[in-house]
């Protein structure tokens, strides 16, 4: 079964055997010494393999810890008591983890579901008063997200939504250099995100659990590096789709969209989403004093790039470790990071996504307004 999380570990798999390597001295520092402050305790939803993944990495997180699991597959909550010390009374399935309002040695639940299963459950995760780490995309369209959003705050919790890429160091060092003006005014990113999927029966080729076909799984790390490479919110955008196996992507599953954005400032992006073209994971932004490019770009790992100045050569970290410290720091503390992540951001990103389908439907350009 080929998905994006064979895709992206294939093309960096690499970096799971690397030491963890901080982004900046703070953060050598902070993994250097031992670390008695206060802990993000978690409950994964969903023990896929993707959930796996963010087990594994947390084992070597300071501010987060693996503490509770929720999930409908008996065997599957077995084998993570075993794996990772999980107590019983942190165990839930789909019915009753609910009951989690009772449970106060849980402080926040990631949900790792079939994007389509989102709505129900962060809502229903906030109402039992704890805070939500939610997978990109955080729901199937604007309107259900923004449901999500007004439940976690009108619940008092944090919304969170798992973009990794917004704490990746050779990602953060070309936001930095934008910010700082060292490419000038910037006028032109690509973002292109492909590879063909295999298995037709997975639930990413299911509209109804997935809510589309390669836009809403890959295509958001374009649309998402489009507005925080640019730096602005896009006004504008136009698309096309391309299907030419309509056999096995149905209706409704896209299979190849292009499309356009453009930014206030005078900038504009094009960019690629497909489930059937191999080896797309680039980013590339130009400005009129220089250019930045990462390829690749969005894998797990090692993020490669290079400027006008020449390679890039930030450390190498896994992804999920530094995220779930980031964003217990965000939830602990209130530190804000470079590049948002909260649940207002996941509903931008499903604005344009709402828009880029009505756009391939129109065939017109469709304003946007974030």
């Amino acid at each position: 079964m080929h998905s994006r999380r064979d895709f992206l570990q294939k093309l960096t798999a690499s970096a799971i055997t690397l030491p963890f390597l901080p982004n900046s001295t703070s953060l050598e520092e902070f993994y250097s010494k031992p670390y008695d402050g206060p802990v993000l305790r978690v409950a994964i939803m969903g023990l896929g393999g993707y959930g796996s993944r963010v087990a594994e990495a947390m084992q070597s997180s300071k501010m987060a810890k693996l503490v509770g699991v929720i999930s409908g597959t008996p065997s599957k909550i077995k084998d993570w008591q075993s794996k990772y010390k999980i107590p019983e009374k942190n165990c839930y399935n789909y019915e009753n983890f609910d009951q989690i309002k009772n449970n106060a040695d849980i402080d926040a639940v990631y949900v790792i579901t079939p994007n389509a299963l989102h709505h129900n459950q962060v809502i229903r995760v906030a109402k039992a008063g704890k805070h939500v780490i939610c997978e990109k995309p955080m729901a199937i369209n604007a309107k259900e997200g923004q449901e999500m959003v007004e439940a976690c705050k009108k619940a008092n919790v944090k919304l969170l939504v798992g973009y990794r890429m917004h704490f990746e160091p050779h990602t953060l060092e070309i936001v930095r250099m934008r910010k700082a003006g060292e490419l000038g005014k910037i006028t032109f990113f690509q973002g292109l995100s492909g590879f063909k999927i295999g298995d037709p029966s997975q639930w990413r080729m299911n509209k109804q659990l997935a809510g589309g076909g390669a836009m809403m799984d890959i295509g958001i790390y374009a649309i998402n590096g489009s507005r925080y490479m640019v730096g602005e919110e896009p006004i504008w955008v136009t698309a096309q789709e391309t299907k030419t196996d309509p056999q096995k992507f149905k209706e409704g599953v896209d299979e190849t969209i292009t499309f356009q954005l453009g930014f206030p400032g005078g900038a504009v992006a094009s960019c690629l989403s497909s489930y059937n073209i191999n080896n797309l994971d680039r980013f590339f932004l130009t400005g009129d004093n220089g250019f930045a490019e990462l390829f690749p770009a969005t894998g797990y790992g090692p993020i490669k790039g290079r400027t006008h100045k020449g390679e890039l050569n930030q450390p190498i970290v896994t992804h999920q470790t530094v995220q779930m410290d980031e964003m217990a720091a965000i939830i602990l503390q209130g530190k804000q990071p470079m590049v948002p992540v909260d649940g207002e951001e996941g509903v931008k990103d499903l604005k344009i996504i709402d828009a880029i389908y009505a756009a391939v439907k129109s065939g017109k350009k469709e304003n946007l307004k974030l």
